[in-house]
């Protein structure tokens, strides 16, 4: 009997030793896909704080909320299942869909700078705050929605790193990545923009040093969202251009990728710097092909869009 119940308790240690080295290897696996997705990470990061401004303080915090359990939500219910299918089916079919996305953020990045060079009169924009419920709703339906194509990227991308593994570990890794973003992006977005509330309550601080410190972080706010504007743009036009780069080599058109990866190959042995340079160069090329990509799409939308307004004025 002692004998059975040692046996026993051994096979149990084996099975939470395996189980452990099972944790650690969806653990790494899940590490690396997420690294993979950094890209559009920091580019979802960077977006989100702009759908907050103009909120009422006290509704920052429940509104980001919302958009978190939406962004979960895309993830679970559409993109993984969806993706999950797809790459049972046809792994070319995943890298074209990519490259779908790749062409938006692509647009996304693009349109930014086109309407900040062609300015606009924002003067008599009301704010949020003062349009009320409905207005919210918008919000956060609008921000749901341009997470579903930055959430679709960054669990493709995070696919394409564990197409290896077996159907269930896939599945498991993609849940824990799908989580583990929401948690990082939107638990960085709701420190961004509490900053200013943050650093309002230590200027009341009896503390000289808290003072100066609080009212650095006020005066900070509005520069940090701006560079935040700055990166998520610069990050689209990257990882946009970056996936039609990788795309197309994977579908077998060579032309793209071998101009990037033939400037990388040559400053990649420059002494102590080689890998930092080459880096550089892939990014600054593969912003250069989302710029162009970007362009000639916005150009396309607004040339649809300017028939269609003439089409409505013709109507009446």
């Amino acid at each position: 009997m002692a004998g059975g119940l040692v046996g026993l308790l051994d096979d149990i240690a084996a099975l939470a030793k395996l189980a452990a080295a099972s944790i650690d290897d969806v653990g790494a696996a899940a590490g690396r896909a997420s690294a993979k997705a950094a890209g559009v990470v920091v580019d979802d990061t960077a977006v989100t704080p702009a759908y907050v401004q103009g909120l009422a303080a006290d509704r920052e915090l429940p509104i980001i909320k919302k958009i978190a359990i939406g962004s979960l939500r895309n993830k679970l219910v559409f993109i993984i299942p969806i993706a999950l299918i797809l790459s049972e089916i046809s792994l070319t079919l995943i890298e074209v869909i990519l490259m779908f996305g790749g062409t938006y953020l692509c647009f996304e990045g693009a349109e930014k700078i086109y309407h900040k060079l062609k300015g606009g009169d924002h003067s008599h924009d009301v704010p949020v705050v003062v349009q009320g419920p409905e207005a919210e709703k918008k919000v956060i339906a609008g921000a749901v929605r341009t997470d579903l194509i930055l959430s679709a990227e960054i669990m493709v991308i995070s696919l394409k790193e564990v197409i290896e593994e077996g159907l269930l570990s896939r599945t498991v890794i993609l849940i824990v990545v799908a989580l583990m973003i929401t948690a990082i992006v939107y638990g960085v977005v709701a420190l961004i923009v509490k900053m200013d509330d943050i650093g309002l309550s230590l200027a009341d601080n009896e503390s000289e040093s808290s003072q100066k410190f609080g009212r650095s972080l006020v005066w900070a706010m509005p520069v940090l969202l701006k560079w935040l504007t700055i990166i998520g743009t610069a990050a689209m036009l990257w990882v946009g251009g970056h996936i039609l780069v990788v795309g197309s080599h994977e579908l077998g058109w060579d032309g793209l990728y071998d101009i990037v990866h033939g400037a990388e190959e040559a400053v990649a042995d420059v002494g102590g710097i080689g890998g930092v340079l080459a880096w550089l160069v892939n990014t600054a090329l593969s912003a250069v092909v989302g710029l162009i990509v970007g362009f000639i799409v916005v150009a396309i939308v607004s040339r649809l869009h300017g028939d269609s307004h003439e089409e409505v004025a013709a109507a009446h």
